[in-house]
């Protein structure tokens, strides 16, 4: 294929996180005709960087690393500098600090492995008190049985995930990227090949529109092999949100607050400060959605995960949900949930990202597997994007983040993949007992997951 130039033509399949993020670095990078094709406005409504916030977590290479360690330690170094630094991001990192904490033995030690090096850094949390004067009083007011843990009053935090997202955006579009967003105009349904099927010329759109472009990304988030076949690389895996209100007096106090993280119950960041909403996930290993269509990855009848959306939970996360509440701020565990949520991301089968242009397709980048992380490292996400674009990503970044489906082969589907909480293990949606908003209400599971693929992506 023909070398790129900046006046190449050049199509982002997904406005979300990752997309945002990549049209910014290529537009800075001075590439003249850039086109982001997503089916919905942005911030879209269904995508999972359109939150009130994510966790951030700071890092940096040590000498020490193994090959993993270091592709991890690389990006949050890079990212970390984006989120300080960068005007686009800087405004929207919060560095309050983050608790880890564990009940059970094994995940203590599991927890306990993130201070691993920075000991010092860290105060240990061995009862009720400790963990309540980690913030304001009046927020903790649980009794924390069992809850052991480690806090640290820097080096992470929460981003506003939402102004983050759209400041890309805008910054994008300011520099000359094109957005056509929309159910017909924006929602891509196939993308287009070469007549000897080597190489991607671009994508359709569901208004029938052919959309040809130089060089297509595609990072389409848990949507992706729904478009591309991954050769088994991607499980779409679901976690649970929701939000409770604060009142005023109560959202004074619950300001500048630490992250409360536990891998066995849940975690919460500090409300909005427009909304006066806090945030609260209970944590499991996810759940998955399997079905027999075909897709552009699998064969009728061939067993697989796949998205779809629903502002609602299992009537079983809502009771984790206010279990985790009632252990660690009891006065609110009671209370009407205003908001909850079912959200997707895609699991590679180590949890890295792949970032790569797949073997025998020309024309084509692929961005996909975020295994939960994806936010956190969407500064450096949209570089490392454009780097492997350009051939010119770092030589280890590029080696973890490869193209890698001999790890799929023989996929335990249901691995949990160092993940805690919840049943402890991967639950599937077809056998939830209920659904619920968190208002006192109740439906029951009737099998339609697999119908509507229009999902809440990390991307």
């Amino acid at each position: 294929m023909a070398s790129l130039s900046k006046d190449s033509s050049i199509l982002i399949i997904g406005g979300g996180t990752w997309g945002c993020s990549s049209a910014l670095h290529l537009a800075r990078r001075g590439y003249k005709n850039v086109t982001v094709l997503e089916a919905h406005p942005i911030p879209s409504p269904i995508s999972a960087g359109n939150d009130v916030n994510k966790i951030m977590e700071e890092g940096e290479p040590s000498e020490n690393d193994t090959e993993e360690q270091y592709v991890w330690n690389r990006m949050h170094q890079i990212t970390t500098k984006y989120w300080k630094e960068d005007h686009v991001f800087k405004s929207f990192y919060h560095p309050t600090g983050i608790i880890f904490s564990a009940i059970s033995d094994d995940v203590y030690e599991h927890v306990k492995g993130y201070t691993k090096g920075t000991e010092s850094e860290w105060v240990s949390l061995d009862s009720p008190e400790d963990f309540k004067k980690t913030m304001p009083e009046g927020v903790l007011q649980g009794d924390f049985p069992g809850w052991r843990g480690f806090w640290k009053d820097h080096g992470a935090g929460w981003v506003f995930a939402r102004g983050a997202m759209m400041s890309a955006y805008e910054e994008a579009s300011k520099l000359g990227v094109k957005f056509v967003t929309g159910d017909s105009a924006g929602k891509v349904t196939l993308l287009l090949y070469s007549e000897s099927k080597d190489t991607v010329l671009g994508a359709k759109t569901a208004d029938g529109v052919s959309h040809h472009a130089d060089q297509t990304i595609l990072c389409a988030g848990a949507n992706g092999d729904l478009l591309f076949d991954f050769e088994q690389q991607l499980r779409p895996t679901a976690w649970t949100l929701a939000h409770i209100p604060l009142s005023v007096e109560e959202a004074g106090i619950f300001k500048d607050l630490p992250v409360l993280y536990n891998p066995e119950r849940g975690f919460f960041v500090e409300p909005d400060a427009e909304k006066r909403e806090l945030k609260f996930c209970d944590e499991h290993p996810g759940y998955i959605n399997m079905v027999k269509n075909a897709t552009p990855g699998y064969s009728e009848g061939t067993t697989h995960s796949q998205p779809f959306a629903r502002h609602q939970i299992p009537v079983e996360s809502e009771t984790r949900m206010r279990k985790f509440l009632q252990e660690a701020m009891p006065q609110i565990a009671d209370r009407d949930f205003s908001f909850a949520r079912i959200c997707w991301d895609a699991d590679t089968v180590d949890r890295q990202f792949l970032i790569d242009r797949p073997e025998g397709k020309n024309g084509l980048v692929v961005a996909a597997g975020g295994s939960g992380m994806g936010f956190m490292m969407m500064p450096v996400v949209g570089q490392l994007i454009v780097d492997r674009m350009e051939g010119v990503m770092e030589e280890k970044l590029q080696k973890g983040l490869r193209w890698r489906p001999e790890q799929a082969v023989g996929r335990d589907w249901q691995a949990i993949q160092d993940r805690h909480g919840g049943e402890g293990k991967i639950m599937d949606f077809h056998d939830v007992q209920g659904w619920t908003s968190g208002k006192g209400d109740k439906e029951p599971n009737i099998d339609e997951t697999a119908k509507d693929s229009k999902t809440c992506s990390t991307m």
